[in-house]
């Protein structure tokens, strides 16, 4: 399909507030275009962040957040089924250890029931140990919070993605956009990748880097600063909570949380840690030693010796203390989806409704177009499979019986169809199929799924990068794997 000379809408930012509001405006008669600076979506907060789908206390009454937030989770249900994103309702505990943190605790209820929180109760430690048996015995008290529940993170964010794409969406890769001309009636968005994107409207959904583009259309009145939250992943055990559990929260967020994932493990985290700089994703003995000290209080039996990495993620932090989700005083068609920390996740299919509701008042027409799909397939995963259907799918596609990451017994039919679907990296595999994501963290597999990205995607081995950029893997041209092991073979006879 020929691409439009000036598309109708453009998102800038590919994590998972703009890959939601393309699945949302996909469904619309318009031109539709998002620009993401990485070589995949989902590669800043939405990649590397709890993947709690919050119930909505936390949130001050009255505030965007609290009201996005809450209609967000209600949302997440229906949006999960049509996309084939995992979801689990699990429920989240806030615990509380003394007199103190139980008026915490009647504060956040309060809050709750301002919010419109459904089937939230105040309950006892006792009864906080019945719905989760590993919760510290010095627990006094608890918020019960039925309604929140775990999703995996880049995987909603991709499906989001995915399914827009099949309803017309264009993406336009590594290209970071570093300028802004007008036009007319269009803005240019110039791009590091020498490619002009023209847009009649645009969506600023940039993360951590939203205010840089706001002041790119003149609009200076917002700032982000990064918060770094510092994370422990924990192998799959049977130490792990099936509840989410989190301690009484402070100014700098809802503090340090055991919590198990969509995909069977368990993390401790975030930490909050205020800075300047945008790119530093590192991690520190000190963030390990206070997830370490904060976690065995809630969970004493936890066991961090299953420990399979550690990462950290920066959370965009408004200068507002709110979501900024409106049009800029500004330039009327910019269109502001900023300083989206946490409850962010959560709130993404409810700021997609906001924004269409926003472009519309500020005159973009949006009518239903015929034919569009909400729903997205998921990559069948053969771990998932029962023992009869594995052998169906091995039948139909020997590649189902080529088992290349040991660690999450991902196949390499799974892996070929994540690249067909968009993977380009290491780890855009990973977050799309899980390989390398276990206990070896790649040091198998990733050799494989190097040689199956160069396969399928026509390229020299040594242009795979684990995360696109300058992250190349390889730093020369080597023979494939399979004509090694040959040589290998000849030599020995």
């Amino acid at each position: 399909m020929d691409r439009p000379v000036v598309f109708d809408c453009v998102i800038i930012g590919g994590g998972v507030t703009g890959c939601a509001a393309a699945r949302l405006l996909s469904r619309y008669g318009i031109s539709l275009a998002m620009v993401e600076s990485c070589e995949d979506v989902s590669m800043g907060a939405s990649r590397a962040n709890s993947g709690i789908v919050h119930a909505g206390y936390d949130a001050a009454p009255g505030s965007v957040m609290a009201r996005l937030n809450v209609r967000g989770n209600a949302m997440y249900d229906q949006w999960c089924n049509e996309l084939g994103a995992p979801l689990d309702r699990c429920g989240s505990l806030v615990l509380a250890f003394d007199g103190a943190d139980k008026a915490a605790l009647n504060d956040l209820y309060e809050s709750g029931l301002a919010n419109g929180v459904p089937d939230m109760r105040l309950i006892s430690g006792d009864e906080a140990r019945r719905l989760e048996p590993r919760v510290s015995p010095d627990a006094m008290y608890a918020l019960w919070a039925p309604t929140a529940g775990v999703t995996s993170p880049y995987q909603f964010t991709i499906a989001c993605w995915e399914n827009a794409r099949a309803n017309g969406l264009t993406t336009f890769f590594d290209a970071r956009v570093t300028g802004v001309a007008r036009g007319g009636d269009s803005f240019a968005l110039l791009t590091d990748a020498g490619e002009t994107v023209r847009a009649r409207y645009v969506i600023n959904a940039a993360g951590l880097h939203a205010d840089e583009v706001a002041r790119m259309f003149g609009d200076a009145s917002f700032s982000i600063k990064p918060r770094k939250g510092e994370y422990i992943l924990l192998d799959k055990d049977d130490t792990s909570p099936q509840r989410i559990l989190f301690q009484v929260p402070s100014a700098m967020g809802k503090g340090v949380l055991v919590s198990p994932t969509a995909d069977g493990n368990a993390f401790a985290g975030p930490t909050a840690l205020d800075l300047t700089d945008k790119a530093d994703t590192s991690t520190t003995p000190e963030g390990a030693a206070e997830l370490r000290r904060l976690a065995l209080s809630s969970v004493p039996g936890l066991n961090l010796r299953a420990a399979i990495t550690a990462f950290s993620g920066l959370r965009a932090v408004g200068s507002t203390g709110d979501f900024i989700i409106r049009a800029s005083a500004d330039e009327p068609r910019l269109v502001h989806a900023a300083g989206i920390a946490s409850p962010g996740l959560t709130s993404a299919p409810a700021i997609a409704e906001e924004l269409v509701v926003i472009l519309t008042r500020q005159g973009l027409t949006l009518n239903e177009k015929p034919g569009w799909n909400p729903v997205r397939k998921p990559i069948e995963h053969f771990t998932r499979m029962t023992r009869e259907r594995q052998a169906a799918a091995i039948a139909e596609n020997p590649q189902y019986g080529h088992i290349i990451c040991r660690c999450e017994t991902v196949t390499e039919a799974e892996i070929v169809e994540a690249i067909h679907r968009g993977a380009r990296s290491l780890d855009g595999v990973k977050r799309r199929v899980r390989a390398g994501m276990g206990r070896c963290q790649g040091g198998f597999c990733a050799p494989r799924v190097i040689e199956l990205l160069a396969r399928e995607r026509g390229v020299p081995m040594d242009t795979i990068t684990k995360f696109g950029g300058s992250s190349r893997v390889l730093v020369s041209p080597i023979r494939p794997f399979v004509n090694n092991r040959v040589n290998e073979q000849e030599a020995r006879a």
